[in-house]
């Protein structure tokens, strides 16, 4: 199987399969190759934001002829779901839709952003095995340390973790019909404390996520 992996930071990238594979040449994304006999995996770090991995993906799935596509790092706890490592089951852009004066309106990322609210998550592939618990990741350019806002995301959107790509890659992978999934571990829970939390958990965090990627890896 060939598969993109992207993460935002180079903490998240390179906790994946640390001692493993080449670097190899160009300016941005950076990118990584591992074979692992079964598996082509090209890992980039793409850089913060929905635009960088949307761009990542589109310039390196034709180019590695990738034929899954897999997210991999760091998010911010919102919901009460048990865990602090999770399979992506579910992503939408929470930034999306409509500013009207009583409220902001939801709706899935490319819609008219007019009538009743509407917001059908993207799915991701089947979960292969990971034991981890399923998570429906919220994702938007703006991160996330106001627990007023988490609230809104878990009770408007059912998310239960939040990040600043997921929702993007999951929109590019629907409209080139290509399997999509994912792993995040959290490092803070988007309140106040976040930006201390984010830095104090990044490499622990990261880490969980890339041993569980890499059993999820094994299982596919």
């Amino acid at each position: 199987m060939r598969i993109l992996m992207l993460a935002a930071l180079p903490e998240e990238a390179d906790a994946f399969l640390p001692d493993a594979g080449d670097r190899l040449d160009g300016d941005w994304p950076l990118v990584r190759r591992v074979d692992t006999g079964r598996h082509r995996i090209h890992i980039a770090t793409t850089g913060i934001g929905k635009v960088n991995i949307a761009a990542a993906a589109a310039r390196l799935h034709a180019l590695h002829e990738a034929n899954m596509l897999m997210i991999l790092g760091t998010a911010g706890k919102l919901s009460a779901l048990a865990g602090d490592c999770f399979w992506l089951a579910r992503a939408v852009q929470h930034d999306y839709g409509a500013r009207r004066p009583d409220a902001f309106v939801h709706y899935p990322a490319g819609a008219w952003p007019m009538g009743p609210a509407n917001v059908t998550p993207y799915a991701a592939m089947p979960d292969p095995g990971s034991a981890l618990p399923h998570a429906c990741i919220a994702s938007g350019d703006a991160f996330i340390e106001d627990g007023a806002y988490a609230a809104h995301l878990v009770a408007a959107l059912e998310a239960d973790i939040v990040d600043m790509e997921t929702g993007a890659l999951a929109q590019y992978a629907a409209q080139c019909g290509l399997p999509w999934g994912g792993i995040k571990a959290t490092t803070d829970d988007a309140n106040p404390d976040s930006a201390g939390d984010f830095h104090a958990n990044l490499r622990a965090a990261s880490r969980r996520a890339g041993l569980a990627m890499e059993r999820v890896l094994d299982l596919l």
